[in-house]
């Protein structure tokens, strides 16, 4: 009786942890199999939760990336950048909001951002100061022809 009351316990424990933790944000299904696994839940439940609760689209790697992606996009972060956190978290494939987006598009992000960080002075004579933007930007997560693009733009 013991090894069945304690398996009940184990999937309740998951059941409820999962659920607050997806009503405070969305998780991808590896961060919530992470945070699981912190609180010595066994993997087979973990794994059973989260398949329920995809099922019953508690729980969405998909959705998850989306508003990901347009937090990371309002704070200034590029295509590359935002895309390998998303790895990180366990998403292959690129939201729709970042593959809607153009390279111009992105470009016109980093301009701004640049605009907003340095301002849009003429820095074609001053190699440090266009290598310190590019740097900037370029750990942004904007590729190299978009950051190209932005450091040439001037008032």
């Amino acid at each position: 009786m013991g090894k069945a009351s304690n398996q009940d316990d184990q999937d309740y424990k998951a059941r409820s942890a999962a659920l607050r933790l997806l009503a405070r944000r969305e998780h991808s299904r590896l961060e919530l199999s992470l945070k699981l696994r912190q609180r010595k839940i066994e993997s087979d439940i973990i794994e059973r939760v989260l398949d329920d609760y995809e099922a019953e689209g508690w729980l969405s790697d998909e959705r998850f990336a989306d508003v990901y992606a347009r937090q990371r996009i309002d704070l200034g972060y590029g295509p590359l950048r935002i895309l390998a956190e998303l790895q990180q978290r366990g998403v292959y494939t690129s939201p729709g909001c970042v593959r809607d987006m153009t390279d111009s598009d992105w470009t016109e992000r980093a301009v701004l951002l640049r605009e907003k960080r340095f301002g849009l002075g003429d820095i074609s004579e001053d190699w440090d100061e266009k290598v310190r933007q590019g740097r900037f930007l370029a750990r942004r997560g904007f590729a190299s022809d978009q950051v190209e693009s932005a450091l040439e733009r001037r008032l």
